[in-house]
């Protein structure tokens, strides 16, 4: 009988292609829920890295998710994305179970996300700069449940 578990290991072998899906998700999904009803809401947002590798995505105001994550900031982010054969289902993925930091305007760490993100995702000058876009840091939760 074969082994039925999803989950790998958490070996070194393990934690590098998690490093590797981090590091290379242009975007993923992020999942809130929502303050007025507390239904689950997901979205697919741009994510970068910072400087010590967590994901780090630029939002609006405006969206219904950054709401969600003034009143919450409990969120997931899904990263990795099928290959261009085979089943989708059998690629890497990651969910990460995190919280979300909003970084304010006109201090050193905007400053050096803004310098790293547009070095990362050059497109993002079209509106990196608009009033109601801001940098999202996420910090990973390292807890596990057995």
């Amino acid at each position: 009988m074969t082994n039925a578990n999803p989950y790998r290991p958490v070996d070194e072998n393990a934690c590098q292609t998690a490093r590797d899906l981090i590091e290379n998700a242009n975007f993923g999904a992020l999942a809130v829920l929502r303050p007025d009803t507390a239904l689950p809401s997901v979205s697919r947002v741009a994510l970068a890295t910072d400087d010590l590798g967590r994901p780090v995505t630029l939002i609006s105001t405006l969206a219904d998710h950054t709401r969600a994550l003034v009143a919450d900031s409990a969120c997931a982010l899904l990263v990795g994305e099928p290959g261009d054969l085979g089943d989708p289902l059998t690629h890497p993925r990651l969910t990460l179970h995190a919280a979300a930091n909003f970084i304010a305007r006109g201090t050193e760490e905007h400053d050096a996300l803004r310098a790293r993100y547009l070095g990362l995702r050059p497109k993002a000058k079209l509106y990196v700069d608009f009033t109601d876009f801001g940098f999202v840091t996420f910090t990973v939760s390292v807890t596990r449940q057995k």
